[in-house]
């Protein structure tokens, strides 16, 4: 399981907090979050079923996962400096 990836990205005044946090191979998820405060304005549970089925080694499955969370992050980002989630 890999430790979440955090953010704050501001966009008209507020500072909104993003998260992508693995849920572990056995599930074969992570989740994607986007808080204005304490309150969840936006969520998704993304699999990576597909990551897992290529059987790479340990250290090389981590760093695609990694790299598919911050992909989902910018993103999210992006869709939030466009007004489409904030």
């Amino acid at each position: 399981m890999l430790p979440g990836i955090n953010r704050v990205h501001q966009h008209e005044g507020k500072d909104y907090h993003l998260q992508a946090e693995d849920l572990g191979v056995e599930q074969a998820f992570f989740e994607a979050r986007v808080y204005d405060g304490g309150t969840v304005l936006w969520h998704k549970r993304i699999s990576y079923a597909d990551l897992v089925a290529q059987k790479l080694p340990r250290l090389e499955q981590d760093e695609a996962l990694r790299s598919l969370m911050e992909k989902t992050l910018n993103t999210v980002q992006a869709a939030i400096a466009k007004g489409k989630l904030a």
